[in-house]
């Protein structure tokens, strides 16, 4: 990592493995991942709200007042405990492989990540993560798009856009039941469908009655999986139009 550190906070300096020393005090043979993997280890057993520096200093066998040693706030916490939850992408791309399955893979497994820790998608962010694990996603992403005329902004914004859906996406499935605790996919009873079917008056929603009950005598589809496929399509036959958009304007 290249620039000047002088401003970054020490929790970043340690996940960069830049050359710093901890404060005096903290417990010998502990570093800012095994803060990191502790707090993932309560967030993914008992829930985001049971992470707190005491708790997750009483992990590590280390006072509260140790672990500021490291991290000067929960948010700095929440930082590293996102870092370790991402993970190092295992990403590869193929020669020759199209900006478009690059970008649904990426966008897949980054949902695969998700659903791993879904507590993830909840973690306020104040700031744009700029830890290693984090940007190593997004540099996986920019290579998948690479080879597209895209410039640097748009290709971010891409991102970004893609980012976001999977995001809301999983954070909407785990509120509406979707994905059961230990992450797994819930099949959809088609109960919403049937309950509008029920209660619906035909007069006043007739367009939202006539689609319910099409969907009721179709297959059946688990709401996780269809609604990521479906979703991934439309934002990726966005980007597709705006790269048409950009060929368009170059001068022959």
């Amino acid at each position: 990592m290249t620039g000047d550190a002088s401003a970054l906070p020490r929790y970043l300096e340690l996940l960069w493995d830049r050359e710093v020393k901890v404060r005096r005090g903290p417990k010998p043979g502990v570093g800012i991942r095994d803060i990191g993997a502790a707090g993932v280890s309560i967030a993914d057993r008992d829930g985001l709200d049971a992470v707190s520096m005491k708790a997750v200093g009483a992990a590590l066998g280390m006072t509260t007042m140790s672990l500021y040693r490291y991290v000067d706030s929960k948010d700095q916490l929440l930082m590293v405990m996102l870092d370790e939850a991402y993970g190092q992408p295992t990403l590869r791309w193929g020669a020759g492989e199209e900006w478009r399955a690059r970008a649904h893979r990426w966008s897949r497994a980054l949902a695969d990540a998700f659903v791993a820790h879904p507590w993830v998608v909840s973690v306020p962010l104040t700031a744009a993560p700029l830890t290693p694990n984090v940007l190593a996603w997004t540099e996986m992403g920019v290579r998948a798009l690479e080879a597209t005329p895209l410039g640097a902004q748009d290709t971010l914004s891409s991102l970004l856009v893609l980012d976001g859906f999977v995001r809301n996406h999983v954070r909407q499935a785990m509120q509406l039941g979707a994905i059961g605790p230990d992450g797994t996919p819930t099949p959809d009873d088609g109960s919403y469908e049937s309950t509008i079917a029920a209660i619906v008056d035909e007069k006043r929603y007739p367009a939202l009655l006539r689609a319910a009950q099409e969907i009721r005598s179709g297959e059946p589809s688990e709401f996780y999986g269809h609604e990521l496929a479906f979703g991934l399509g439309v934002v990726l036959d966005g980007i597709a139009a705006r790269i048409d958009t950009v060929v368009g304007s170059d001068p022959l």
